[in-house]
């Protein structure tokens, strides 16, 4: 049947074309149609260099002459463009945001194919004047990456360190000496191991180890290994694989090293490590890589970790509680902070510090003690420390009324409070003019006196004594010895 002559336009396409005569006239007419609208078009090689630029891409990426980006890779003259991806894996990306400068342009990328399906190059098209169509989800995208750069800054500031070494309060010799040991450990990047009774300022004094080290820029992660059920605690340190359990988010999650990378990851009660992970511990501290609960890959790390605890480790060493290996790479550097038993004469500027805080926090005007409230509280044995004393302070602010607090109105928040003259500090005779006592007499008779404080303390328990003055039960035994105890 012959053919009507409406069924053949001015191309010559005629109803039933053959693929072959399709492409050969479509494929023109498309690639003009495409490069009148679009707002550029380029061409790579499959060594993704540059064979071709219209003069409008040209113009809009401030180019003069075309010819002068011909044989460059791809890269130099568009840094975020993704045509090298389609050239290597020739498939499409047909509709993607690229960046230039202030500007993003909707492009889309197309692989070229020779008439034996050899891919030879790609083309791409930037289809900047349907961006108007796209406001919508344009705006949506820069209120995303808007809401986004906010969210990072929050969660930078939520894992920026607070505290400084100097924000150990006290000036006594015990504070001191603490002191110059975290600014000693600051200047080293090794794993440090903070010992002391609860409340003693474990993580304050980490905090400022942080600020002062030259990781003081990085993130700092602060995780309760005592506060994690024990089933989660892999996936908390160590992150997991999409999926890696039944419940578990179907995307990576992190864990708290990875978090840390770049800075430093501060592990309380890290006596509470369960047995079956502490194997998993060492290897990262040593190896600084992790590998995330549920995959078989391991991430690079570059974490300083600094561990706190309130137990004797040595002894759950001993009873076979945590791995002995994992404890001496834990112990690089040690510092012991001392309870506040041990270091009444702080007491007075300890208060100061935690009144003004309480004020600030609260809107009130300090609370005042009066002198038989402040003897009261230096007689106390302070078990929480300055956790207690602060919380002490907090309800007794709460309570008052105006003008000082009396001891009275003080022993009635106290528990079991002791009285004022049993154990009030009695201040060292002052040294005849001239004298002056050798200092390991000083400490000597410093440690003997923390060592009768601390059985007083326990009644006599020796194995309770150890632990409130954070050393090994053996340990205390051949201090006893050594001091005639």
């Amino acid at each position: 049947m012959p053919i009507a002559s409406e069924d053949i336009d001015q191309n010559g396409l005629v109803i039933g074309v053959s693929p072959e005569r399709f492409r050969e006239v479509a494929m023109p007419l498309l690639f003009d149609h495409l490069n009148a609208q679009c707002e550029g078009t380029i061409a790579v090689n499959r060594q993704a260099r540059i064979v071709w630029i219209n003069d409008k891409y040209a113009e809009k990426i401030g180019i003069r002459d075309p010819r002068s980006v011909l044989g460059k890779e791809i890269e130099e003259v568009l840094p975020a463009s993704r045509l090298r991806e389609v050239v290597q894996n020739g498939q499409p990306s047909m509709l993607d945001l690229m960046a230039f400068g202030d500007e993003h342009f909707v492009v889309t990328r197309i692989p070229l194919r020779d008439e034996d399906d050899t891919l030879v190059g790609a083309l791409g098209f930037v289809l900047f004047d349907r961006a108007r169509h796209l406001q919508p989800v344009m705006a949506k995208y820069n209120q995303l990456q808007t809401q986004l750069a906010a969210a990072q800054r929050e969660l930078a500031k939520a894992r920026r360190a607070r505290y400084t070494i100097a924000g150990f309060i006290g000036s006594s010799a015990a504070a001191a000496e603490v002191k110059r040991q975290a600014r000693r450990a600051a200047q080293l990047d090794a794993t440090v191991l903070l010992r002391g009774e609860t409340g003693t300022g474990k993580e304050l004094l980490a905090q400022g180890i942080h600020n002062q080290s030259l990781r003081a820029n990085g993130p700092f992660v602060a995780v309760n290994v005592a506060a994690i059920p024990e089933s989660l605690v892999e996936a908390e340190l160590f992150g997991t694989a999409p999926g890696a359990f039944t419940g578990a988010d179907k995307r990576a999650r992190a864990g708290k090293f990875e978090l840390a990378d770049g800075g430093t990851l501060f592990l309380d009660e890290i006596g509470d490590l369960p047995l079956p992970l502490q194997a998993k511990m060492l290897r990262v501290l040593q190896e600084q890589e992790v590998e995330p609960l549920g995959s078989n890959q391991v991430k690079a790390l570059n974490v300083r970790v600094v561990a706190a605890t309130h137990v004797d480790l040595e002894a759950k060493v001993a009873a076979g509680q945590f791995r002995e290996d994992l404890y001496y790479r834990l112990n690089v550097l040690a510092l012991r902070l001392p309870p506040l038993r041990e270091r009444l004469e702080d007491l007075p500027v300890l208060i100061e510090h935690l009144l003004d805080d309480i004020a600030s926090r609260s809107g009130q005007p300090p609370l005042e003690l009066a002198e038989g409230a402040q003897q009261l509280l230096q007689a106390q044995p302070w078990p929480g420390n300055v956790r207690e004393l602060r919380n002490l302070l907090e309800r007794a602010q709460m309570l008052s009324e105006a003008g000082p607090l009396s001891a009275d109105s003080l022993r009635s928040l106290l528990v079991d409070p002791l009285p004022a003259t049993l154990h009030a500090a009695v201040p060292a005779p002052a040294p005849a003019a001239g004298a002056v006592r050798p200092l390991a007499d000083s400490m000597a008779a410093a440690e003997r006196q923390a060592i009768l404080d601390a059985l007083a303390a326990c009644n006599g328990n020796r194995t309770q004594a150890a632990e409130r003055l954070g050393i090994a039960r053996a340990s205390l035994y051949n201090k006893l010895q050594v001091h005639g105890l």
